[in-house]
C-alpha cells in the first residue's frame, strides 16, 4: 500500500468512525457520484469529507473557469494532504454542521452542488440535523446533493433511516445502478432540492 491509499488506512484505524470505510472510493464511484452536476453552470461546489481525494480529483478536472470549489474536511492530516495535492483548490478543516460560517468567510453566498462523502451510518443524528439544516440554507432552489451508499447496508436501519431523511428532506431523490468496481459495492443517491 502506498501513497494516498496508505494515507487513508492509517487515518482508518485512528478512528474508524469518522472515516467509515477501510479504502478511499473508486475512480467508477467518484464517475457515478459526478455525473448528474452540470460542471457548465454551476458557481459553486462543496465537498463534504474528500479524505484523499477520491471524488476531489475527478471535480477538479471537471471545473470550469469562474466555479468555485470547497472542500470541507474534519480530518487535519486529509486536509493537509488535500491542499498539497490540489494547490488550486480551498479546503477547510472543519466539520460539515459549520457550512453556513465556513461559506461566509469564503464569501460564497449559494452552492449549486455538494458532493458528499461523510459516513453517515455513524454521524449522531444530532450533527445530521445540523449538517441537513446547513445544506438546506446553502443549496440554491433546484441544487443537487450527492451522497453513496454502500450495497450491503441497504436493509441496516441506519442506511433506512437516511433514505427516509433524503426523501424528507429533499424534492427529488434517486439511487443511481450499483457501482460493483468499488470495494465495497455502492451506489449514488442523486438528490435535488427544491426549485
Amino acid at each position: 500500500m502506498h501513497g494516498t491509499g496508505k494515507l487513508f488506512f492509517q487515518q482508518f484505524a485512528r478512528s474508524p468512525r469518522t472515516i467509515g470505510a477501510v479504502l478511499p472510493s473508486s475512480p467508477a464511484l467518484a464517475h457515478t457520484m459526478l455525473a448528474p452536476i452540470d460542471f457548465h453552470a454551476a458557481r459553486a461546489i462543496v465537498e463534504f469529507g474528500p479524505g484523499t481525494g477520491a471524488f476531489t480529483h475527478q471535480i477538479a478536472a471537471r471545473l470550469r473557469p469562474g466555479c468555485r470549489y470547497l472542500g470541507v474536511e474534519l480530518n487535519p492530516a486529509f486536509t493537509r494532504n488535500l491542499a498539497a495535492r490540489f494547490p488550486g483548490l480551498e479546503f477547510v478543516n472543519r466539520s460539515a454542521a459549520d457550512l453556513t460560517h465556513i461559506l461566509a468567510d469564503h464569501g460564497i453566498a449559494s452552492v449549486d452542488a455538494i458532493v458528499c462523502g461523510l459516513p453517515w451510518a455513524t454521524l449522531p443524528v444530532s450533527l445530521q440535523d445540523s449538517v441537513f439544516a446547513a445544506m438546506d440554507r446553502a443549496l440554491v432552489p433546484g441544487g443537487l446533493f450527492v451522497t453513496f451508499g454502500y450495497f450491503q447496508s441497504l436493509v441496516l436501519p441506519g442506511a433506512q433511516a437516511l433514505r427516509r431523511r433524503l426523501r424528507h428532506e429533499f424534492a427529488d431523490v434517486r439511487r443511481s445502478p450499483v457501482v460493483w468496481a468499488n470495494v465495497p459495492p455502492a451506489f449514488a443517491y442523486i438528490c435535488r432540492k427544491q426549485q
